[in-house]
């Protein structure tokens, strides 16, 4: 640092100090001690040279150069403070951005997101389906709702919203192929699978006591697919047996056009809502509980 310019840290204390009268109040003001803001300014008085503060009875007042160094350091934080606030004022009141992935964003959240608007209007939210940066710590958006598993990012707040349930699900006209209390029936239908989420097929394989040999045997033979979204329309179209997450499909079981003949299995995923810890967390928090309560009606 230049050896003309001393400590922002000092200059601030001073500032605070000679706009509020006092060495207690500028403490207060700036969450430090009485004696950790008497030590700023000796460090100036010792920078400049000459007292920037004389006592004037049971307070202090500033000297001819503490006066001279005030107006110029006044006017700085002044406008300073003014540039933080606007700034502030223009996040707070600017679009609130959620990243989504994609399939989840068109089979769960597009289906509700007339009913967010209306029910949080002062959130103005704006939806990006941004698959290939959904990392919130490189991401300009407000929050990223996806599903994820601990251990989170130290440096994102995390909200968990619900459990993650897996499901396969088939075609109704499908389901005389299909025994609810043999989960090896399953092998009589072509296996679906993403590569997004090659861990899927073995959780639920596992649960389900299944040879995880053979069922990746019948998951390579399968039909892939790039993206949630388009393995379940696969499913949709007879092409065999999808695994995805239960939430993904609520809709399509409860309207009958999917079937979900083995139950679901619990992960250790969360659905959750990362927020940054740069951003205001109001309108963050304010999502977070919209999205509970719209998961547990």
């Amino acid at each position: 640092m230049s050896q003309d310019m001393p400590p922002l840290s000092a200059l601030r204390a001073f500032e605070a100090t000679a706009r509020l009268g006092s060495v207690t109040a500028a403490a207060g003001e700036l969450h430090v001690t009485h004696g950790a803001v008497s030590r700023q300014l000796r460090s100036l008085d010792e920078h400049f040279g000459t007292p920037l503060f004389t006592k004037a009875g049971r307070g202090i007042r500033l000297t001819h150069q503490g006066e001279q160094l005030q107006r110029g350091v006044g006017d700085a934080f002044a406008r300073l403070r003014e540039s933080c606030a606007e700034l502030k004022r223009s996040s707070e009141e600017g679009p609130f951005v959620l990243n989504c992935p994609g399939s989840l964003l068109a089979r769960w959240f597009i289906p509700r997101l007339e009913r967010l608007h209306r029910e949080l209007p002062d959130i103005r939210l704006q939806v990006g389906d941004s698959d290939s940066e959904l990392d919130p710590r490189h991401s300009e958006a407000g929050a990223t709702l996806l599903f994820s598993e601990p251990p989170y990012p130290a440096e994102l707040g995390v909200i968990e919203l619900a459990p993650e349930n897996i499901c396969a699900v088939a075609r109704p006209d499908q389901a005389e192929r299909f025994d609810s209390q043999d989960p090896a029936t399953i092998f009589t239908r072509p296996l679906l699978h993403t590569r997004s989420r090659p861990q899927a097929w073995p959780q639920w394989a596992q649960a389900h006591g299944l040879d995880e040999a053979r069922l990746a045997q019948a998951v390579e033979a399968g039909q892939g697919f790039d993206h949630l979204y388009y393995l379940i329309e696969g499913a949709l179209a007879g092409l065999g047996v999808a695994i995805a997450p239960r939430l993904l499909v609520e809709d399509d079981l409860a309207s009958g056009r999917l079937i979900v003949p083995w139950g679901s299995v619990e992960t250790s995923g969360r659905l959750c809502l990362l927020l940054p810890h740069y951003v205001s967390h109001r309108r963050g928090e304010q999502l977070a509980a919209w999205l509970q309560r719209e998961l547990n009606p």
